[in-house]
């Protein structure tokens, strides 16, 4: 029985061996995936996928410092965030999941860029609603 035992393991440990890269460039092209979410106009499928890495516990911004700045355009300034200011201009009181069907992407997103509009003070937010700013 202990043979039959160590054969599987060895069996098993070799499998995860050969598997681990696989596994790594998975974590990589999701990590990829994540960022080009929201870039262009057909990224924002995957927007909604989180890295398993979040779920083990690491975090997707560990190794970068305390005092790092963030890479790329600033949050909230992409023609995403601005299609939305001018659907809230359009149609005052719509909701996030509302503004994500008319512009066609996942409303996750919205939730970042909205708040960041509102402490610009482009648009204000009424119950579930937002409107623009006064």
């Amino acid at each position: 029985m202990t043979d039959f035992l160590d054969e599987k393991r060895k069996e098993i440990d070799a499998r995860l061996k050969e598997l681990r890269p696989l596994v790594e460039e998975h974590e990589r092209l999701e990590k990829a995936a994540a960022a080009l979410a929201g870039v262009g106009g057909s990224g924002a499928r995957q927007a909604g996928r989180r890295s398993g890495t979040a779920a083990r516990g690491r975090s997707r911004s560990a190794g970068s410092g305390s005092g790092a700045r963030r890479r790329g355009r600033p949050r909230g300034s992409g023609k995403r965030a601005q299609q939305a200011q001018e659907l809230v201009g359009a149609q005052p009181g719509i909701t996030i999941p509302e503004l994500a069907d008319a512009m066609g992407i996942q409303a996750n997103y919205l939730y970042r860029v909205m708040p960041t509009l509102q402490g610009e003070g482009k648009i204000r937010k009424e119950g579930k609603g937002w409107h623009p700013a006064a």
